[in-house]
């Protein structure tokens, strides 16, 4: 018996039956369809490994009811005929893993990234996407009645399970929700029943085409957390009214864009923020419920179904970052789930920026269409990587995978590098997540991890590799500026600062305002420092996500930090710096530390033994670039791909 209980229990939902309490989230993935917005192999694939992986739910993400409603480009398009043998082809592919299979459908509204945007009223999107909508006419909002009808009579024709209507998020149906983006003075705008209108009339329209023995799901928001926002006390309302009508379950969320709290939170978000949300919705209705918000583990989610919070358990990043998460669950293993770390860096940034999604800790992500009938190296090798942070940890794992005889070393005692150091700060814990899951498979799959062993010529003969992967990462830089050798200051290095190796004063200069500028400025201020960032960019810390740096900056709006952008340092004093914005001066004294958290230089030393030793060497994460955690974890593993 599975010690989730209550998780792997089955739930009837409307006509059907999900085996298990775990429903993938639909994600707007923004890959695996071709020009024409036909779902390809790349999409099939991506669905077949979450279905093997053992989830009881899963959901199609984006599926455009009409072109005026496409969110993002690369979606599927369901507003013709021609969409449904791609999608039937896809869900019998899907069939034999006993997976319920549906899709999401929705229309963007002002929130869609095109020229074309329509909108209960003219009012632009708070936040990200730029552009005054057209306001909709009574006929056309009877267009979008009829699309969203016909878009579920293809999804039902082409077999699909169930679909699932997206009424949240500031997407369109949210948009007619909202009083501050529905300013309407007929029959749709004004009154909650006005308001509510457009979702009611084409919920019937999908019922009237489908029939009632097709499950129809709804995701609504608990809250919008905007001014003048859509609110619980009203979804509650409405939830009454779904259920009346046969709505099949319910899926609570939160958030639009530009509000308060975001609708994809990252890592100093709480987890499972929306939980309360699906609580206070369920005591008002009979039907499932669906909960989600930052539900990474499966403690939480069996927490959730157990005290009756939900009835389901919605998960998206963490489908994400481990496709297997149920099964692991099921069995028992749960420890070797590989965790979302809550970066919003693969999954929404890199969306809104309409580029491909991934995850940062599974480049396998988008991939698994060219990775699924990956097998074992044909030829194995002894391997040395040098270097235990994620890069070196990630090519020794998929190393060890592909069947190579793996040693890793590293001249430090502990593993994980320079983001064990990154994970010290407030809020940013979940990054030592993927560091304790690969040191733990490695001990799993036999990899001789040697901790506190630096590379040297004796060590290499004794171990003989034949090819050896160099990940010893990076150093901070030290700036070139007029008077930082001859400043009283305390000057040490943020790796110096969060390595307890020097202890900063109580005024704190920081030269850099990149992420590890602000993080630090952050660990600083809960410390009781004060402290002053000088950004020599135009931006602050650009490396992290949108989504992330929203938390950050929220944080750091107290009074202990101040931040400068765009500075040119003149030079530093004795006890402080005289620097320029715009060409406006300005100087700052009485500080006692200055910490520099700025450019990083590669580390490479342990190159030169191997060549000589007529080893081959790839230089593999900040070894060989300083960059992104994304760019380091998918390099390792391509590399020992490649070996």
């Amino acid at each position: 018996m599975s010690a989730y209980s209550h998780l792997f229990t089955p739930l009837r939902i409307g006509t059907m039956t999900a085996k298990n309490r775990l429903l993938m989230s639909a994600m707007s993935i923004n890959f695996g369809v071709d020009a024409a917005g036909r779902v390809n192999d790349q999409l099939v694939e991506y669905f077949i490994a979450r279905a093997r992986g053992g989830v009881g739910m899963m959901l199609v993400g984006g599926g455009a009811v009409h072109p005026t409603g496409l969110e993002l480009p690369d979606l599927p398009k369901l507003w013709d005929d021609g969409c449904i043998p791609s999608l039937q082809a896809m869900v019998a592919a899907v069939r034999p893993y006993d997976c319920r299979f549906g899709v999401q459908l929705m229309h963007g509204g002002r929130q869609s990234y095109h020229d074309q945007k329509v909108a209960p009223s003219p009012i632009p999107a708070p936040a990200v996407v730029k552009g005054v909508p057209r306001e909709l006419t009574p006929e056309q909002i009877q267009e979008l009645v009829a699309a969203f009808g016909d878009a579920a009579r293809r999804c039902r024709e082409a077999g699909f399970d169930f679909i699932e209507i997206h009424a949240a998020h500031g997407y369109l149906i949210n948009q007619f929700l909202a009083p501050n983006a529905n300013r309407r003075t007929d029959a749709y705008g004004g009154s909650f029943e006005n308001r509510t209108r457009f979702l009611m009339e084409l919920f019937r329209d999908i019922r009237g085409k489908c029939g009632e023995d097709f499950p129809v799901g709804l995701r609504i928001n608990g809250e919008d957390y905007i001014d003048n926002g859509w609110g619980l006390e009203e979804a509650c309302r409405l939830a009454v009214l779904l259920e009346r009508a046969g709505a099949a379950y319910l899926h609570v969320s939160a958030g639009v864009y530009g509000s308060r709290q975001l609708t994809i939170p990252s890592m100093y978000a709480p987890h499972g923020c929306f939980v309360h949300l699906a609580e206070a919705v369920k005591r008002c209705v009979s039907i499932p419920v669906a909960a989600v918000g930052r539900i990474k583990t499966p403690e939480l989610a069996e927490e959730v179904i157990r005290e009756g919070k939900a009835d389901l358990v919605a998960l998206g990043r963490a489908l994400l970052a481990d496709p297997e998460f149920p099964a692991k669950a099921r069995r028992g293993a749960a420890a070797e789930i590989r965790p979302c770390i809550g970066c919003c860096l693969g999954c929404i940034h890199a969306v809104l920026a309409l580029e491909p999604g991934g995850c940062v800790v599974n480049p396998g992500v988008g991939r698994e269409y060219l990775l699924k009938d990956e097998a074992a190296a044909p030829v194995p090798r002894k391997v040395l990587v040098v270097g235990a942070g994620p890069a070196g940890m990630a090519a020794a794992r998929t190393a060890a995978l592909r069947g190579h005889r793996v040693t890793v070393c590293d001249r430090r005692p502990h593993s994980g590098g320079l983001l064990r150091l990154a994970a010290i700060p407030p809020g940013r814990g979940e990054l030592a997540d993927i560091l304790d899951f690969f040191e733990a498979d490695l001990g799993r799959r036999q990899v001789d991890l040697r901790l506190g062993t630096p590379v040297t010529g004796e060590l290499i003969a004794a171990l003989a590799p034949e090819r050896a992967l160099l990940a010893t990462g990076s150093l901070p830089e030290l700036p070139v500026i007029k008077g930082f050798s001859q400043t009283r200051l305390n000057v040490a290095t943020v790796v110096e600062v969060l390595d307890g190796e020097v202890a900063p004063g109580e005024r704190v200069l920081i030269l850099g305002g990149g992420q590890a500028g602000l993080v630090l400025a952050d660990h600083l201020a809960c410390a009781g420092r004060r402290v002053v960032v000088l950004n020599r960019r135009r931006h602050f810390a650009e490396e992290l996500s949108s989504n992330d740096r929203f938390y950050l900056r929220e944080r750091l709006k107290g009074d202990r930090v101040t931040l400068h952008k765009g500075v040119a340092v003149r030079e530093f004093l004795p006890r402080g710096v005289r620097f320029a914005v715009d060409g406006v001066e300005t100087t700052l004294e009485g500080f006692d530390t200055l910490v520099v958290a700025e450019g990083m230089q590669a580390v490479r030393e342990a190159r030169r033994l191997l060549e000589t030793a007529g080893v081959p060497v790839e230089l593999i994460g900040d070894a060989r670039e300083p960059r992104s955690l994304m760019l380091a974890i998918s390099e390792g593993e391509e590399a020992a791909r490649s070996l």
